[in-house]
């Protein structure tokens, strides 16, 4: 096959392919993104909170003060550990896709004047880590002395433990064993890490992020219960768990929101980016259709214009074959000027996404994935408008002059 005569034919009718050229560099720039959005939602919300999710139940309580009301807090502790099926509860400031409670700057030089690392700081008793699941990285878990009431925003313990991913990203190729943390006023030396336990409020640029600190929640803040529960009870006991709270606290608020399985948390925290992945999936399938329909509409009517060049091709010995492989050579050029300025508008999209959005950049590979879909779909597009080209008896075609 020939490119010249094509590249002939596509230059007496400059304006129809440039149309269709532009159409398909938009739908390239508009796929790429969409992908590469998609893809990193779904990621995001297949990300591993590092705790047994299937086994915890999460009480989200308001008003609750241990030092105003230490019998309340003592009464719904022991209650909340007797309901059938609990084995063990704890207490603390927030949980992975709950409500966002300890987030606060911190710097691991005394000297720095800026707060330049951001991470969630837990807060929890000594039963926490056990319940929550959380496996020991390095170093060691806090010893009971070392827990304590909370002053103000921050326990009086000066121990400290980090997610052992995060802590690679802070001290590169060192230990962080015996490392300071500098938050507010205060100084924590690092006794452990543990392998995983993800923020309240994972998004693609921040997950593990977090800090664990010895203290048991009491004034100014809110009360989260967590219970773990043996397998396949999680639903019972939150039910039961809910029931025991309004016999035994009715003043007290529970936070509804906030209240459910750690499964279920996850569920309601990832709701916008299942609805959002599912928005981009139509957008890309009506993108998609109007691209083929255009790409459709014009070799139809280009069918229509060439038929006498068809019959005089045909009579002059040219194959059914020679015929459909013009037509996808001419789409496929078309197409392909189309993905090339495409490829570039995606990156200019990209960069846009990137300062409104604090998206990151899109990776190379999205480029080769959308232009090779487009291909197809070009070639998809076009084969029945060149499947009817091909038909065309040259006797009829030469007679339609």
């Amino acid at each position: 096959m020939q490119i010249r005569p094509i590249l002939a034919a596509l230059r007496r009718h400059r304006v129809a392919a440039f149309l269709i050229g532009m159409e398909i560099a938009l739908a390239c720039a508009i796929l790429c993104n969409a992908l590469f959005l998609i893809s990193a939602r779904i990621d995001t919300m297949q990300v591993s909170s590092g705790v047994d999710e299937d086994r915890l139940v999460v009480v989200s309580l308001d008003g609750v003060d241990d030092n105003a009301a230490a019998d309340l807090a003592a009464r719904l502790r022991s209650g909340l550990a007797g309901i059938a099926g609990v084995q063990s509860v704890a207490v603390t400031n927030a949980v992975p896709f709950g409500q966002q409670a300890g987030e606060a700057g911190f710097r691991l030089r005394a000297d720095d004047p800026h707060y330049d690392n951001q991470g969630h700081f837990y807060v929890g008793g000594p039963a926490l880590p056990s319940t929550l699941g959380l496996q020991l990285a390095e170093g060691r878990w806090f010893t009971p002395d070392e827990f304590g009431p909370i002053s103000e925003f921050l326990p009086r313990s000066p121990s400290i433990m980090l997610d052992s991913e995060y802590a690679r990203t802070l001290w590169p190729g060192e230990s962080p064993l015996g490392k300071t943390v500098y938050a507010i006023d205060k100084a924590f030396r690092v006794v452990g890490t543990y392998r995983s336990l993800l923020r309240p409020n994972p998004n693609p640029g921040h997950t593990h992020n977090t800090l664990l600190l010895a203290g048991i929640p009491g004034k100014g803040l809110a009360s989260v219960y967590v219970l773990r529960t043996a397998p396949g009870k999680a639903d019972q006991v939150l039910q039961a768990a809910r029931a025991l709270v309004a016999r035994v606290a009715p003043a007290v608020v529970v936070n509804q929101d906030y209240t459910d399985t750690i499964s279920g948390l996850r569920r309601s925290y990832f709701a916008a980016d299942r609805a959002m992945a599912g928005m981009l999936v139509g957008v890309i399938a009506a993108l998609l259709l109007v691209t083929a329909l255009g790409i459709v509409g014009l070799a139809s009517f280009w069918v229509q214009q060439r038929r006498k060049q068809i019959g005089v091709r045909r009579a002059l010995g040219a194959t059914r074959g020679d015929i459909l492989r013009y037509f996808q050579t001419e789409n496929f050029l078309i197409v392909s000027f189309g993905i090339a300025l495409g490829m570039v508008l995606a990156f200019g999209l990209n960069l846009v996404l990137m300062s409104r959005y604090e998206l990151p950049r899109l990776p190379l590979f999205y480029l080769p994935a959308g232009a090779l879909l487009l291909w197809v779909l070009g070639q998809l597009a076009v084969l029945a408008p060149a499947l009817r080209a091909a038909a065309v008896p040259p006797v009829v075609a030469t007679r339609s002059v």
